[in-house]
């Protein structure tokens, strides 16, 4: 047998052993090994126990969207280096890596779409971009999903994946808390919705920010959201810290989301909401009528003691 088929042939058949080993999937929280396929039609969810995979920004619209109807903006902004930042790799370098990996320039995904037939404007953080950092780029393609959501006259959707802001750029990449919040400010004048979508992980700068701002504020099952990390704030405080206690179902106990919906559910429940929204309830409308049940109820509640 000549070399180069003898090659060929182990080379044919070590590809075969790869493409058979990525077919399985093992889940990370019940260590259930299965068909990939099995996972990818209830999308990327464990059937054994409700894990919630991480999933590109590309299946997370494909997932929120009405089919076809994703158009993409601003995909030409890249970010740039001004600080010539460099660890252990330089941070033009790193930017390249992510590039190589995703296809896309930056962490964030926006564009204008439909759920149901509703209008709405989209922004979608990948965390296989550099963590989903937020840095200057991607503040920006939030600002004008903001803006375009105002000339619109429709709501806003970000679902976070990220590990908090870029610390690559510093100073500018911190200054785009402030930016997008005050975005969001604008568009809460306008009496437009926010609703805001936490996925694991949601940390740092993003949980500080924008995240944090929904007048909707859902989180998928087990999602990790926080500032800082466990290990930070156990040395901090010096005490044990409640198990589960930067997940989705504590912050839901404790008052800090609204709710925890399953990737299943989700285009549902936001269509819900945007046809409540849309019926001349504006976010502050609500909100003045849910404050005035909560004062009514206060009121019998006294009365009857």
């Amino acid at each position: 047998m000549e070399f180069g088929t003898m090659f060929s042939n182990l080379f044919g058949k070590e590809q075969k052993k790869e493409e058979q080993t990525n077919q399985w999937i093992k889940c990370p929280k019940c260590t259930s090994l299965m068909y990939y396929k099995e996972v990818e039609a209830i999308q990327n969810v464990c059937p054994k126990c409700n894990h919630h995979f991480r999933i590109n920004a590309a299946k997370r619209i494909a997932s929120i969207a009405d089919e076809g109807s994703f158009v993409e903006f601003d995909s030409n902004l890249a970010p740039v280096d001004p600080l010539k930042f460099t660890d252990k790799k330089s941070y033009k370098k790193r930017l390249d890596e992510a590039k190589a990996k995703t296809g896309k320039t930056s962490s964030v995904v926006s564009g204008s779409c439909t759920i149901d037939g509703q209008p709405v404007e989209l922004v979608v953080f990948d965390f296989a971009f550099m963590g989903g950092s937020l840095g200057s780029v991607e503040g920006e393609k939030i600002v004008r999903a903001v803006d375009r959501a105002i000339e619109k006259g429709c709501g806003v959707i970000i679902v976070s994946a990220s590990g908090g802001a870029r610390m690559q750029e510093s100073t500018y990449s911190l200054l785009q808390m402030s930016k997008t919040s005050a975005a969001l400010k604008r568009l809460d004048a306008k009496g437009l919705p926010f609703i805001s979508i936490l996925t694991d992980p949601t940390m740092g700068g993003v949980s500080a920010s924008f995240a944090m701002l929904g007048d909707i504020i859902i989180a998928e099952p087990g999602a990790l959201i926080g500032f800082a990390g466990q290990r930070v704030i156990k040395q901090t405080v010096g005490v044990d810290l409640p198990e589960g206690f930067q997940r989705s179902e504590f912050l839901l106990e404790h008052g800090l989301i609204d709710m925890v919906v399953d990737r299943g559910n989700m285009k549902q429940t936001l269509s819900d909401f945007f046809k409540l929204f849309g019926n001349g309830n504006s976010p502050a409308k609500l909100r003045a009528m849910d404050s005035g049940e909560h004062a009514e109820t206060a009121a019998v509640e006294e009365e009857e003691q």
